[in-house]
């Protein structure tokens, strides 16, 4: 069940705010992994996009948990954490979004495609957390 995130904070969500969500996954050796990742937010799931093949991907299609904190560019020390769940993969779409992603983050559509397959994740905030 997906638990809301906190509405002073809801603006760091926003597609006009270009906050980094770093990702933290759970390696095959148990390690931990943290990746800056451009992201948007549908209301309900927070949504990221990869490669197929990478090391977000292949973690993901083998342990959907996932953790991450979203920091405010104008004052990191406001943000909000979220622990959830991967709950829909799909490459339809996935080329679309990374270039919706790039317009947010760059400006531009996503200059560094070349060739890959593209992969879009779901994931549903089940735990948040909040530093106001």
């Amino acid at each position: 069940m997906a638990v809301a995130i906190p509405e002073k904070l809801a603006d760091l969500l926003t597609y006009d705010k270009k906050a980094f969500a770093n990702l933290a996954l759970t390696l095959r050796d148990s390690t931990p992994q943290v990746t800056p990742v451009w992201f948007d937010y549908d209301g309900e799931h927070i949504i990221v996009n990869s490669a197929r093949g990478r090391v977000k991907d292949r973690v993901l299609s083998r342990k959907p948990a996932v953790a991450m904190a979203i920091s405010d560019p104008a004052d990191p020390y406001r943000y909000v954490q979220i622990r959830g769940r991967v709950v829909d993969v799909t490459e339809d779409g996935a080329r679309d979004m990374i270039d919706h992603l790039s317009e947010k983050y760059l400006g531009k559509p996503y200059p560094f495609y070349q060739g890959e397959t593209r992969v879009t994740y779901r994931i549903v905030p089940e735990h948040v957390s909040a530093m106001e």
